[in-house]
């Protein structure tokens, strides 16, 4: 009886679970309706024009600037957060001064996203004024460079975790037939846990993705698509977060089917990455 009461509470919980995805996807394709059927789904997601005034509204640029900071900061990330996972999981795996390193990553990761954006805005972005680089058109590299400080506490805990978890058996195989801790790193540890590394760098992704306030207080907040790094623009979060509050009609409508967007886009990835994750696997 117990163990036929634990099953159903199982089968509950995950029916939940799919019926709040149907939800929230329900919820958000019945309130963006009128956008699509105004303007089209793809001339929504090509258009670069958003003018509130004339019910004009486009996609593309905060399609764009979501994908370049995004893009970028995991770009920032991978050197420092894998360095890291290889000094806590490898290197220094079980002593003192990983246990500071892992101390300090798992405080990075709680720190608030608007504290970051404070920082980056009163701190970074004024070392880049002294620094003799004008920081009022450098909106796309600031996001970014913060954004990569914010995933690399994700990234470098979920590699170090995967790396701590190869068998020490293949190492030591591996030692014995000559190899130095570089190539055991190269040829061994890093091979056997790369689909966990590459799934940590999927769920940063994600969080970069979907960050809105540091990236809000950042990025210049402007409609237009990034020329170059530095230039001003907008994400699909820092867009929906700055007008959201105001918006009504087809606007509100427009900021729902960015949020849509926004949801499909973050599926595919997943979707994508368990797909390559398959095809290394085999």
């Amino acid at each position: 009886m117990k163990d036929k009461l634990f099953k159903i509470l199982l089968l509950v919980a995950a029916c939940l679970i799919i019926l709040l995805t149907a939800g929230i996807v329900f919820g958000l394709v019945n309130q963006s309706l009128d956008t699509f059927t105004n303007f089209g789904f793809i001339r929504f997601i090509t258009s670069t024009e958003w003018d509130s005034r004339n019910d004009i509204y486009g996609a593309l640029p905060f399609i764009t600037g979501t994908m370049l900071t995004a893009v970028l900061a995991l770009l920032f990330c991978i050197p420092f957060s894998l360095s890291v996972s290889l000094f806590n999981g490898e290197y220094f795996r079980n002593k003192k001064v990983s246990t500071i390193v892992t101390s300090v990553v798992d405080l990075l990761a709680g720190i608030p996203s608007i504290v970051f954006g404070l920082w980056g805005f009163y701190s970074l972005r004024p070392l880049l004024v002294d620094m003799g680089i004008n920081a009022q058109g450098f909106g796309v590299l600031l996001a970014s460079v913060v954004l990569a400080i914010m995933i690399i506490p994700y990234a470098s805990s979920l590699s170090a975790e995967f790396i701590a978890m190869v068998p020490n058996d293949l190492k030591e195989a591996a030692y014995s037939l000559g190899c130095t801790h570089f190539e055991v790193i190269h040829q061994v540890s890093l091979p056997v846990a790369r689909s966990g590394i590459f799934v940590s760098y999927v769920l940063a992704f994600g969080r970069a993705l979907g960050e809105t306030m540091a990236v809000t207080m950042l990025i210049g907040n402007t409609n237009n698509i990034p020329q170059n790094l530095a230039d001003t623009g907008n994400t699909m979060a820092s867009i929906i977060a700055n007008q959201f509050g105001e918006a009504s009609g087809l606007k509100l409508s427009s900021l729902m089917a960015i949020g849509l967007l926004l949801f499909l886009i973050t599926a595919s990835i997943n979707f994508i990455a368990k797909y390559i994750m398959k095809l290394v696997n085999k």
